[in-house]
């Protein structure tokens, strides 16, 4: 592992937020400037991938892929949840394999970032991967609290609120009306929006990450609650997801870049698009569990530890 590859300023910079409040400093980001870093996010990367399938256009291959990562979305929160149910109720168990099913944003733009530092490229094809994998993770869960409750009569409970919610959020809707403007205004639209989009990601993104670390290490505490099986079942999970991942990616044959990216993918846990879809369609699912574990396990290990293994295990294998 290439300890320059994995100690860049943005991940730096996630250890700066963390530390911060550790020593009990009184640095934060204010909460819209904070939301205002994330959508600049799903944007950059929705136009920067639009534009990409603009150069590459859509071939069989990546047609298939997309259909590797919709299908990735809707196996994961299967056999998440039953191994939750372990130990822990049905509500709790459906959010949290929502969360494992469905991608982070934050996340793949690491890996994008981790890649970029290594001058290798990826199709624009993976960014609409991620978007497809939102929203069918989300109906999954709910698909699954509602058949082992047998709840499905809940009158407080909208099938159309759910499927609003999964499709056209905020935060999957900006994605996908980025990468639909980045595909159809073509190099044009790009030599429009380069500077933004590309030449000051990388500022943004170490903002953004600055605050994540913050965020995370106020929840260190919750960590310490959910309790050991959590940690150790959500780590696991973790591993097998990237395995699922790599496997895929080997017998795909994508190059590193694409294989990285999706095996990120795979292996990645939302904080942003479940939590907001599960606190109306599963009310009774604890936020500080699926929250925390995404936020304070999934997210950290994967942009700290997981991102170059993923990375140095491929190299390897393809």
């Amino acid at each position: 592992m290439d300890m320059s590859n994995l100690l860049n300023p943005p991940v730096l910079f996630f250890f700066v937020g963390v530390l911060a409040v550790l020593l009990k400093s009184n640095l934060k980001i204010p909460e819209q400037i904070a939301k205002f870093f994330a959508m600049y996010l799903l944007f950059s990367i929705g136009f920067k991938g639009g534009h990409e399938l603009y150069k590459s256009g859509f071939h069989i291959e990546n047609l298939i892929v997309l259909g590797v990562c919709m299908s990735i979305a809707i196996l994961v929160p299967f056999y998440s949840y039953f191994l939750f149910r372990l130990k822990m109720d049905v509500p709790n168990s459906a959010a949290l394999a929502g969360s494992f099913g469905s991608v982070s944003a934050v996340t793949f733009v690491t890996a994008g970032s981790f890649l970029h530092n290594l001058s290798i490229e990826y199709g624009g094809f993976m960014v609409a991967g991620m978007a497809l994998m939102e929203s069918p993770a989300i109906v999954v869960a709910v698909f699954l609290d509602r058949l082992m409750r047998k709840s499905s009569e809940d009158e407080h409970f909208s099938w159309g609120e759910l499927l609003q919610e999964a499709f056209f959020g905020d935060a999957i809707f900006l994605l996908i009306g980025a990468l639909f403007v980045g595909y159809v205004s073509g190099d044009s639209g790009w030599k429009a929006e380069k500077f933004f989009v590309e030449d000051l990601f990388k500022g943004f993104l170490t903002f953004f990450l600055l605050d994540m670390g913050i965020s995370t290490a106020r929840r260190f505490g919750e960590v310490k609650s959910i309790g050991l099986f959590l940690i150790l079942i959500s780590l696991f999970l973790v591993i097998i997801n990237a395995t699922l991942g790599i496997t895929l990616a080997k017998l795909l044959n994508l190059n590193i870049g694409d294989a990285l990216m999706l095996t990120v993918l795979a292996a990645s846990a939302s904080y942003i698009a479940v939590p907001a879809a599960m606190r109306t369609s599963i009310p009774e699912a604890n936020p500080g569990i699926y929250l925390t574990v995404a936020l304070s396990i999934v997210f950290p290990f994967n942009i700290i530890i997981g991102i170059p293994t993923y990375y140095s295990i491929l190299k390897k294998i393809l």
